[in-house]
């Protein structure tokens, strides 16, 4: 009997009922025209400070929404539709882009960087986000996608740990079947370096390309690329991202902290700044305390659930993902949670970095090879293996919640498999040459303008508005009182929020948190 096999034999069901999920979907707010929308953050969606479930990411005009936590994925996609739907009616002639591959963008120091107030955690926010306009470029910042946050009861830290190894090792999968930027607007290369091809005027590509955002031109960093960050330990884990959080780093030291003219460049020379700054496709999370680091969190208390970070938006649903991904994600991480999961090494974790580039690159290429323990291997081979894994996985979950929906949405990932003409990354092409003369700007317009009109037909009642309403003015309140509350100038506030003893075991928290940065 396999590891796997023992495993499932031994998951109590109750454990199985207990998986909690949550989502965190960005998306950049268009002009009717398809131009990113430069309009400040919509009053009547509150403080994108302290709003729970409205925020902004990098940019002003990028919304964050943001779901709490479900035991079922309807419940889950029902409250994102539901903010949806609000949002929608706060946006007038605006759209939200649904692609995960940007709009068209201004020149790079126009992209309007997210305003949080003039409290001390509100500013550092925003020093966060000058510091990568600084280090990345505006346009990196610019990329959205689908963030699934995924826990189930009695999983240890060493658990979890096997399981985001597995994931690292088999999410050329998840980019196979789930990628759905293929291709860009022209903007977004514009001075840069770049292997795509031209396809039209205004529209460059990767003919077998899945997910853009996650290559070479996606959430990328040559200096986060010197980070080997080990997962064989919470302690190892830590150990890599205080040293990147606490070493100077040469060429974010010759930025500087200040500006000659007083302004602020970033909140460290340190390789960087926080935590969240770490490019990762799957991140060890815990919820934090006031005042207290993520990293320092985790330490102390340990994995409280994993954060899936390399989902596209998928341009064809209007709220980004539907229930079969949903589920097929569950299915997935739960193979990943009880497969046998070997350490991995430095030239693994080499070796995954080009297989994520690799398949967001050529993923639709039929004789596309990946890098299995030495030797090359055909993708879609290993996908089969993969999910001819899961199988018992999706069974014992219909069996549990009294469904076939997880088989269901195994099966659909199986046919996607053999099928390359039906990914996502395959019909944006089809669609964009059927009705768009192959403009990606064109296809997504008409995409986002055709969610806006579903999510605005949608029922939606007073009850709902009056409480989301409640929500925005209060959170509005609530960004005033932490202004009223600020005591400390921020210089003192951003030493003290970056200093190395608030990362490290049995250390206190003795600063204001800068909540979800």
């Amino acid at each position: 009997m396999s590891k796997l096999q023992q495993a499932l034999s031994t998951l109590a069901p109750a454990r199985l009922q207990g998986i909690r999920r949550g989502i965190e979907k960005e998306s950049l707010r268009a002009a009717a025209g398809g131009a990113l929308a430069l309009t400040p953050h919509p009053a009547a969606l509150g403080s994108a400070l302290t709003h729970p479930h409205i925020t902004t990411d990098y940019s002003e005009s990028q919304l964050e929404l943001i779901t709490g936590v479900h035991a079922s994925v309807e419940q889950c996609l029902g409250e994102l539709t539901h903010v949806h739907q609000f949002v929608y009616r706060a946006l007038g002639d605006e759209l939200l882009w649904v692609s995960s591959m940007p709009c068209a963008l201004p020149a790079d120091e126009n992209i309007p960087i997210g305003r949080y107030g003039s409290s001390n955690v509100g500013r550092a926010k925003s020093v966060y986000r000058v510091g990568l306009a600084h280090r990345y470029g505006r346009r990196m910042q610019t990329i959205s996608g689908i963030h699934y946050n995924w826990s189930m009861p009695g999983v240890s830290d060493a658990e979890y740990f096997g399981l985001i190894r597995n994931f690292r090792r088999h999410a050329f999968l998840l980019l196979y079947l789930f990628g759905a930027s293929p291709a860009a607007c022209a903007s977004f290369v514009t001075g840069r370096k770049h292997e795509l091809q031209t396809l039209s005027q205004g529209t460059v590509y990767m003919p077998y390309g899945t997910s853009l955002r996650m290559g070479r031109l996606g959430y990328q960093s040559d200096a986060q690329a010197s980070l080997a960050v080990s997962y064989n330990s919470l302690e190892g884990y830590a150990t890599s991202l205080y040293d990147a959080l606490t070493r100077p780093y040469p060429a974010y030291e010759a930025i500087g902290i200040v500006n000659p003219g007083g302004e602020y460049n970033q909140l460290a020379t340190s390789l960087l700044q926080i935590e969240n700054e770490f490019y990762g496709t799957i991140r060890p999370k815990r919820v934090i305390r006031p005042g207290e680091r993520p990293l320092h969190a985790l330490r102390e208390r340990g994995v409280e659930y994993v954060e899936v970070r390399l989902m596209d938006l998928d341009p064809f649903v209007p709220i980004g993902i539907k229930a079969q991904t949903l589920r097929f994600l569950d299915v997935f991480l739960l193979h990943c949670l009880l497969a046998d999961s070997p350490e991995d090494t430095p030239q693994e974790i080499a070796a995954l970095g080009r297989n994520q580039h690799r398949t967001a690159a050529f993923g639709r290429d039929p004789a596309l090879l990946l890098e299995r323990d030495g030797r090359e291997v055909k993708l879609t081979d290993w996908g089969a293996e993969v999910l001819e894994q899961c199988v018992p996985i999706a069974a014992l979950l219909d069996s549990v919640h009294a469904t076939s929906d997880y088989s269901d949405a195994l099966r659909a990932g199986q046919a996607l498999l053999a099928t390359p003409d039906m990914l996502p990354s395959a019909r944006v092409l089809a669609a964009m040459a059927r009705d768009h003369d192959n403009g990606f700007g064109a296809f997504a317009r008409a995409q986002s303008q055709q969610a806006k009109d579903k999510l605005l037909k949608l029922p939606y009642g007073g009850a709902l508005h009056q409480r989301m309403e409640a929500l925005a003015a209060q959170s509005v309140r609530d960004q005033a009182a932490v202004e009223a509350g600020d005591s400390m100038p921020f210089e003192q506030y951003r030493q003290q929020y970056v200093a190395p003893e608030r990362l490290g075991r049995g250390q206190s928290a003795v600063a204001p948190a800068l909540a979800a940065v």
